[in-house]
């Protein structure tokens, strides 16, 4: 039945309209025959709810803000799309916005009134913002972080755990026997923690296997661009001693690498192997395909939309600090790939 209404499916339920409420509400429990009688005859009917008259009634927007630092990193502009999936099976829209980066901007959106009142929820992945400054501005807006930028534990948190991460990275490389072992993306200033654990990773990796770490394969760049891992790969290769492997902190740097040591006439992975973190889909088509430490996006955003929700409707556990699966895809640019592959 095209536009099927309550009145419509309480009566082929042969319930009151305040029963077939309670069960599409979930606000008032019922008993298992009646939501059994009333489930099917929702589906008969094909009922779809009135989202924007339940989210008046309930005083909400019905829309969720994912606030991300830059929509035109891969590994972002994938997890925004696993994060609309979530979030529309909890009846939400979302709307996405990007800071650049600019502490301006991320005070800004947790500043205005009138912005907060645009969305119900915030899933946040900060890069400037203090931990003080996001709690004085937080209490507009149910907020749930992303990333690796601030943790006190007043707000719910989801990351994977970037020094394990880092660790089974460049274990890997190690495995195959590789000795002079760079790192490339380290970032040493304030807002740079998820470099720095990575960086962590790496060094533990290096001392476990009774590897001396070479401050002069670790090379910082200023962001996750492609540019800057090629730009980076050129200062190891120019290095007296260069590398037979690099750990890359992202894929995008891990492929500007890889671009510069084709550029040099250097083979992947057989003079150097290259490995990179998030598992983006560009590196399932690079040439050679790329070895990755991939974090499962899809529980990422399924664990933050549902955390979120459930701030806001107050059924949330106190915050915490929630590590996310990930692994690790091991392909061409480490290990040689036969042509028939």
């Amino acid at each position: 039945m095209a536009g099927a209404t309550l009145r419509d499916v309480a009566q082929r339920a042969g319930v009151s309209i305040r029963t077939v409420s309670n069960v599409v509400n979930a606000s008032v429990p019922v008993s298992e025959e009646l939501r059994t009688r009333v489930e099917a005859a929702l589906e008969e009917l094909d009922y779809r709810p009135n989202l924007v008259a339940r989210n008046l009634r309930r005083g909400r927007t019905g829309m969720l803000a994912l606030v991300v630092p830059e929509l035109d990193v891969p590994y972002f502009a994938e997890l925004a799309r696993e994060v609309i999936t979530a979030a529309r099976a909890h009846g939400y829209v979302v709307m996405l916005d990007q800071t650049d980066g600019d502490g301006d901007r991320e005070r800004e959106l947790l500043g205005r009134e009138s912005r907060a009142t645009m969305f119900d929820g915030l899933l946040l992945s900060p890069l400037t913002i203090s931990a003080d400054e996001l709690h004085e501005r937080a209490n507009r807006v149910p907020v749930v972080l992303l990333g690796e930028h601030i943790f006190n534990g007043d707000f719910h948190h989801v990351a994977i755990d970037n020094v394990a991460a880092a660790r089974d990275a460049t274990n890997h490389l190690v495995a195959l026997g590789r000795r002079r072992v760079a790192a490339v993306g380290d970032q040493p200033y304030s807002t740079g923690e998820t470099a720095q654990l990575r960086t962590i990773g790496y060094r533990q990796a290096l001392e476990r296997a009774g590897l001396t770490v070479d401050e002069s394969l670790i090379v910082p760049t200023p962001r996750f661009h492609r540019h800057f891992g090629a730009r980076a790969m050129e200062q190891l290769l120019a290095l007296p001693e260069p590398p037979d492997a690099v750990f890359c902190y992202n894929d995008l740097l891990a492929i500007g690498a890889m671009h510069a040591l084709a550029r040099a006439g250097l083979r992947v992975p057989e003079d150097v192997a290259v490995i990179g973190v998030d598992g983006i889909q560009e590196g399932e088509y690079s040439s050679p395909t790329l070895t990755t430490v991939a974090p499962d996006k899809t529980h990422i955003a399924r664990l933050a939309v549902s955390t979120l929700v459930g701030v806001i409707e107050g059924t949330a556990p106190s915050p915490s600090d929630t590590k996310a699966p990930y692994r690790l895809v091991v392909r061409g640019s480490t290990v040689s790939e036969s042509p028939s592959a």
